[in-house]
């Protein structure tokens, strides 16, 4: 079972890894937490939106208001440089991380 600090500790990750590519806002994110992990990962908005603000404040991320016509304002977040290098330092350790795992527990990943 995935534990409430086993989801903390990689929220960062995942937030980072989903705006690689692309602005999206934080029900976006939310979404895409939850159909790519099958389920397995969900984040309320009342730890999510925090989180996304903390990444902002650090300067990990940027979020920008955007409005539509028909649909309610929404903040589009996006990766700094400096988030870039984050995501790359957070990979490479969750990698070592989850190698390590795999060898004392003799739990194939990938």
């Amino acid at each position: 079972m995935l534990t409430a600090e086993m989801k903390k500790g990689s929220a960062e990750l995942l937030i980072l890894a989903l705006l690689e590519h692309e602005p999206r806002h934080g029900y976006e994110i939310g979404q895409l937490i939850e159909s790519r992990s099958r389920g397995v990962l969900h984040f309320h908005s009342a730890s999510l939106y925090p989180l996304l603000y903390r990444l902002e404040q650090r300067k990990w991320i940027t979020g920008r208001w955007v409005e539509q016509p028909g649909l309610r304002r929404r903040r589009y977040y996006s990766l700094t440089r400096k988030g870039v290098g984050i995501l790359a330092e957070q990979r490479a350790s969750w990698a070592e991380f989850m190698a390590a795992i795999g060898r004392v527990a003799g739990v194939a990943h990938g």
